[in-house]
């Protein structure tokens, strides 16, 4: 079977030894996306909204570029710092995936690898 990386501009994947995703076959697996620039610097820092679009447009870009699309999209998880902000991710996640309604998972974290990161997300998506 198939398998294909992708890989984004991060500095954190070399580094930790993984990629943005992964396809294999029919599938794609989306890593933990945080919103991280390229420049290791953070996205939108203290806008938990900007952070989600921030990471959703990168995770969006990923399953692109292995060749899917947003209506075949299977799960997303979506990891918050604060969970009684997650209106604020929702509404987000809602602009992005509002005609797709995939799986969906909102979970409270103790933190994350930088502490200005409020949210991040994993995403599984299908190729037909």
């Amino acid at each position: 079977m198939d398998s294909q990386h992708i890989f984004s501009e991060s500095p954190l994947e070399r580094k930790i030894g993984f990629s943005r995703a992964r396809r294999i076959g029919n599938l794609i697996a989306v890593s933990g996306t945080a919103p991280v620039q390229s420049d290791g610097s953070t996205a939108y820092p203290g806008d938990l909204y900007g952070q989600t679009c921030f990471c959703l447009d990168r995770i969006l870009e990923a399953i692109k570029e292995a060749g899917g699309n947003t209506h075949y999209m299977l799960r997303t998880r979506l990891f918050l710092k604060n969970i009684s902000q997650w209106e604020e991710a929702a509404k987000a996640h809602g602009e992005y995936f509002s005609e797709i309604y995939p799986a969906c998972t909102f979970a409270e974290v103790s933190g994350f690898i930088h502490p200005e990161w409020l949210i991040e997300i994993e995403a599984d998506c299908y190729i037909p």
